[in-house]
């Protein structure tokens, strides 16, 4: 023993200093494999998806390691709501219901009403919605377009709802709140306030205000940030419009049916959306926001629009909406439309 000492003495009074530096880095690369076996072994089981151990009986069983994800707590509904299609009343009632819910509400509010955010606010927003988990579970809810989170690395998105009105509809309303206001903020000034020209009389003057171009904003609002999504009249923006709407958004309702929109919402996701129908039958929060004077539209007027390519395209697009919406209405009963459409697992194999 002695003598094996005299010897490795003797060899590490010999080394060189490159070999001593290739001993520290030899116990330098040991320490951190050794360093992170430790942490597999403290973590691992949360780190992978799935496991299969086996039981005492010597058979397969499955441990879940990512389903502790909660679901409920940490939802997410992201309300890109289109301006005139009764979106406040539904947002009083979610403001009314949120500390008694105990979830949040928040309103995203982007400087001058734009629509479209910048590239920097894009990932801000989606990154800020995602993480933030102290407001969770939330309904945002702002007047921006359809913003894609799976673009940015984002393993669990927001679900989508919004409400569509009739184009034409919307546009009057909309012409007339610029000049009159409604009863939600009677008092505020709007910025056509003074102006008495009716719509009718807009239309056969050819103004502006009432361009059936003003009516392209339902179909940019689905379609997304996309330049061409803002074209009026582009074929490309209506058909990717249409393509969100069913594979990106959970609900689309109509403004002529909101109760039936509240009712499915509240079916589905009660965790947020709970008493929202009997709030809406019996508050006064059902019918916010009406336009303090508005005149209905000539038939001439109604077929002059009708006419131009723009109503025809949103109009496409909103009968598209509620066809869909009437299809998840018939789909929550069974044929015999008493009850209540359900599922269940059976036959389930090996017992």
């Amino acid at each position: 023993m002695l003598k094996m000492h005299k010897k490795l003495r003797k060899m590490f009074t010999q080394l060189r200093p490159a070999h001593w530096l290739l001993l520290a880095v030899i116990f330098a690369c040991s320490c951190v494999v050794w360093l992170c076996s430790k942490r597999l072994d403290m973590y691992g089981t949360r780190l992978l998806p799935s496991k299969l151990t086996s039981n005492a009986a010597g058979t397969a069983s499955t441990v879940a390691t990512l389903d502790n994800y909660d679901y409920e707590e940490q939802l997410v509904v992201l309300y890109n709501r289109v301006p005139k299609t009764g979106s406040t009343s539904f947002v009083n009632i979610a403001y009314d219901l949120c500390k008694q819910n105990k979830y949040h509400v928040l309103h995203i509010n982007v400087t001058s009403n734009m629509h479209v955010l910048s590239l920097p606010n894009q990932i801000s927003l989606v990154r800020n919605i995602t993480k933030w988990h102290e407001m969770k579970p939330a309904l945002y809810h702002g007047h921006i377009s359809f913003l894609d989170f799976s673009k940015f690395q984002i393993a669990h998105k927001p679900i989508y709802i919004n409400i569509v009105r009739k184009p034409l509809d919307r546009l009057i309303s909309y012409y007339y709140f610029l000049r009159y206001g409604d009863n939600y903020r009677p008092n505020l000034v709007r910025k056509k306030a003074g102006n008495k020209i009716t719509f009718d009389e807009c239309v056969v003057q050819k103004q502006p205000d009432c361009d059936p171009k003003n009516m392209w904003l339902q179909i940019p609002f689905f379609c997304g940030h996309a330049a061409e999504c803002w074209e009026p009249g582009s074929d490309w923006a209506l058909t990717q419009a249409k393509r969100n709407l069913v594979n990106e958004y959970f609900l689309v309702g109509v403004t002529e049916q909101m109760y039936e929109f509240i009712d499915l919402l509240e079916r589905s996701l009660p965790r947020i959306f709970r008493g929202f129908r009997e709030h809406y039958q019996n508050s006064n929060k059902s019918h916010l926001r009406v336009t303090s004077s508005k005149l209905p539209p000539s038939e001439a007027t109604v077929e002059t629009i009708m006419k131009s390519k723009i109503w025809q395209m949103e109009n496409n697009l909103y009968e598209f909406a509620l066809a869909q919406f009437e299809f998840n209405k018939k789909k929550l009963m069974q044929p015999d439309n008493k009850h209540l459409q359900k599922f269940m697992y059976e036959k389930v194999r090996p017992k």
